[in-house]
Formats: structure tokens, sequence, C-alpha cells
């Protein structure tokens, strides 16, 4: 199949898949003897692999390191699980951060009266950050 039904198929688009070829997280396509690139079911496979891990948010590297243990059926699976264990402290990382960041800002609108005055404590608070 042509990238254009692999996209299709893989629910990525034709620039996420050269830019996977690109950066080596997909074996380079095929080409016909005009250039265009040919797909087998095994690349859409890589493809859907692909997609999941970083819809489950794994970084490119970590996509990487994923792809290579699926690939070596000789991996142990405690290699894959500490690959997940740390993506998984990672996102209660960033969730902790997120929710502190929502905390504030709630806080703050609420101390604001959002009515015709000037005065606000959220472009006050904002100000704090702003030249030392």
């Amino acid at each position: 199949m042509n990238i254009g039904q692999a996209a299709t198929r893989s629910g990525l688009s034709a620039k996420m898949i050269r830019y996977y070829e690109s950066i080596g997280l997909l074996q380079p396509a095929h080409r016909s003897e005009a250039g265009y690139r040919h797909y087998q079911p095994q690349d859409l496979h890589t493809l859907a692999f692909i997609k999941r891990s970083r819809d489950l948010g794994f970084s490119l590297e970590e996509v990487g390191r994923l792809l290579t243990l699926w690939q070596d059926r000789q991996r142990a699976s405690a290699d894959v699980k500490a690959l997940a264990r740390d993506h998984i402290e990672a996102l209660n990382r960033k969730i902790e951060e997120l929710t502190s960041l929502r905390d504030t800002l709630q806080e703050l609108a609420h101390s604001c009266h959002g009515d015709d005055r000037p005065d606000c404590p959220i472009l006050k608070d904002l100000e704090k950050g702003c030249c030392g």
C-alpha cells in the first residue's frame, strides 16, 4: 500500500509516517521504481505500536526503546515493566504539577471580583513573577 493508504489505516498522517522513518522508528519503506513508498502489513503493525505508545504519552526516545524490546523475542519483561514504571512516575509528577497550577489559578480566579473595577488579583499575581 502507498503512504496515503498506510496513513488512513494507521490513523497517522503521512507526514508523521515520514518523520518516524526519518528518525529510525520505522524501517524505510520499500520504494517503487518511481520512488513511491510501499508499505507491508508488518509496517502497519509497527505503526499501530508506535501510535499506541505515543497515545499513552511515551516520548519518542521511550518508543524507540519499547520497539527494540518488542522486536527482541529474548527480552526480559522486567525491562519493559521498568520502562512503564518510569513513565508512570513521570506522569504522576506531571499530574501533581498540573493539579498545583489548576489550584493556584482557581484560587486567583475566585479572588477576582470580575467586575468593572480595574483591580485584579490575577494580574497582580502574574506581575509578581516579573522583573525580580
